[in-house]
């Protein structure tokens, strides 16, 4: 899951985008305690070379390996491509999917623009040209041990887990995140 927010900022130049992603834990860690771990900016790995920048922010790619600790395979990393670059994306990840921030790229000769989730194909070898200056992103990971359920910010491999999230939820049982001093939001209704 992601949320994505875009606003232009000052004269020209790229709109600031913020984008949320979500990864599921294996089944066996669903109950363990909630934890925050924070990874400074200097700390993430970077690569420039040949019109590519790579930021690798979970996982590893083209040989930098990011310190976020993860409870399985993962990897979420940013590209930006100065236009006729091409970013070569192998098959160490099961799952792999490309999401287009800004500009335009081409997967073997299909273009695509900003705000696009393109899904791999498992074990396809992918040469990502920039058909633009393009900035995107690369999720995936190991496939997932099961299903989950999603709704609102509850995601588990049982229903029944989430029904009891929604009423711990409205009867206040969530602790309050030390710091924050946002108001309660209430469940949605629907």
């Amino acid at each position: 899951m992601h949320d994505l927010a875009v606003e232009q900022i000052g004269d020209g130049g790229e709109p600031l985008h913020g984008l949320q992603l979500w990864v599921a834990l294996p089944m066996k860690d669903e109950e363990i305690a909630p934890a925050f771990a924070h990874t400074a900016t200097a700390d993430i790995p970077e690569l420039r070379e040949n019109g590519m920048t790579l930021r690798v922010v979970a996982g590893a790619l083209h040989c930098l390996r990011s310190p976020v600790v993860t409870a399985w395979d993962t990897v979420f990393a940013e590209v930006r491509l100065k236009a006729g670059s091409t970013f070569p994306l192998d098959t160490a990840y099961e799952e792999r999917a490309v999401y287009v921030l800004a500009g335009e790229i081409a997967i073997g000769g299909d273009k695509h623009g900003p705000e696009r989730l393109l899904v791999l194909k498992p074990g396809d070898r992918v040469a990502i040209k920039a058909a633009s200056d393009a900035h995107f992103v690369v999720v995936g990971g190991a496939a997932m041990d099961g299903p989950r359920h999603i709704w609102w910010n509850f995601v588990s491999s049982r229903k029944e887990r989430i029904e009891a999230a929604k009423a711990d939820w409205k009867a206040g049982r969530f602790d309050i995140v030390p710091g924050d001093t946002t108001e309660f939001i209430p469940l949605p209704e629907n």
